[in-house]
């Protein structure tokens, strides 16, 4: 069982990963290299562990923060830095950017092709038809792979509990969960076991990027780190909260940690 863990102030008893971590609060977010991550989730698979991930970006903090029923599920998670609002936040409270930008649009495509051995992948949210989409989309990136859909992310009750009979049956290596958060990641909490799913990532928008049903930043916008520009000037009316009042909030709330709650650091 891991030691608990102490970074700067951080300490979790327990946690998922037993590597560093920084406090982006309330979110402790692990300090690791995408090669590094792509390892541990290689060996969680093969050793038929369990293990449940998140990314952290300015929006997952702030949606932690003004959610205590969100927040209080977060030490189950092996949570992994996304964007450049938490590498200002790393830069401000600790002096240096996370060792990798983990978000999960790119991670994903990497943990398949860095496994070989064929796995079985399911694919759960987003509106009906685009996770068939997304499927189609891996299978042709990594051929090796059993991916499949399990269903849309419009199920009812019902619907829900034969899902999880369907996982329970046959598990998943890798389960990808596209609700968007904080609802994918309760939704995990709550049902997803070791009996499900190896790993289960809670992906946000992933599955609409492969599927194409919203167009991906060009490479230069990426590089730059300013792909939340290129998705607000895509979908305005939906994320302009998200951005516009949310990067503010975000920046004052890790002021606020660096200045005023110094044990958090």
């Amino acid at each position: 069982m891991p030691e608990p863990i102490h970074e700067q102030g951080v300490t979790l008893a327990n946690p998922p990963f037993s590597g560093p971590h920084r406090c982006v609060a309330p979110a402790s977010i692990a300090t690791i290299g995408e090669r590094e991550a792509l390892a541990l989730l290689a060996s969680v698979i093969s050793t038929s562990g369990h293990l449940k991930v998140a990314f952290a970006n300015a929006h997952f903090i702030n949606e932690a923060a003004r959610d205590p029923a969100f927040r209080s599920i977060l030490p189950q998670f092996m949570i992994l830095p996304d964007g450049i609002g938490v590498d200002i936040a790393s830069r401000l409270l600790y002096g240096e950017k996370f060792p990798a930008n983990l978000n999960g649009t790119d991670f994903v495509p990497a943990v398949l092709k860095a496994q070989a051995a064929p796995l079985r992948v399911a694919l759960l949210g987003a509106k009906p038809g685009v996770a068939a989409k997304a499927a189609q989309r891996l299978a042709q990136l990594t051929p090796q792979h059993d991916i499949h859909v399990i269903c849309h992310g419009y199920f009812t009750p019902e619907e829900e509990v034969r899902l999880l009979e369907t996982l329970a049956n046959t598990p998943a290596d890798l389960l990808l969960v596209a609700f968007g958060n904080p609802a994918q990641e309760k939704w995990i909490a709550r049902c997803i076991t070791p009996a499900h799913a190896r790993v289960a990532m809670g992906v946000g928008a992933l599955f609409d990027f492969l599927a194409g049903e919203v167009p991906r930043a060009p490479e230069t916008v990426r590089r730059l780190r300013l792909e939340w520009v290129w998705r607000l000037a895509q979908e305005p009316r939906r994320l302009w909260r998200r951005y516009i009042l949310g990067n503010p909030v975000f920046l004052l709330r890790v002021l606020r940690q660096k200045y005023f709650s110094p044990s958090e650091n």
